[in-house]
């Protein structure tokens, strides 16, 4: 992840992402760089559009962090309503009556 950090960084700071820079960054930061993962990086990176590929991350992390019935076109209220009712049952049952009839 470092190196695509390292190519995020360099796009807002609004400087050009190649093998040196991206090489300056990461030993900047404290890691002994792969020449050949950071001319990878470098490549694949041509064709990108790093400003909408970060937008469209940005967004990204909520959709995955729903719950499955939101995804998946479910009634994402009644899914809210539900995970509290479920913390609830596990609280009530976690006891330390279990571990204490162990000892007797």
């Amino acid at each position: 992840m470092e190196y695509v950090y390292a190519a995020m960084l360099l796009h807002s700071a609004e400087k050009e992402i190649d093998d040196k820079a991206v090489t300056a960054v990461l030993t900047a930061a404290g890691v002994d760089a792969d020449k050949a993962r950071v001319k990878a990086l470098v490549a694949s990176l041509s064709d990108v559009d790093i400003g909408e590929a970060m937008a469209t991350a940005v967004a990204a992390p909520v959709a995955a962090g729903a719950p499955a019935a939101a995804v998946g076109g479910g009634d994402a209220p009644a899914a809210a309503e539900e995970a509290p009712a479920e913390e609830e049952e596990e609280e009530e049952g976690g006891g330390f009556g279990g571990l204490g009839d162990l000892f007797g």
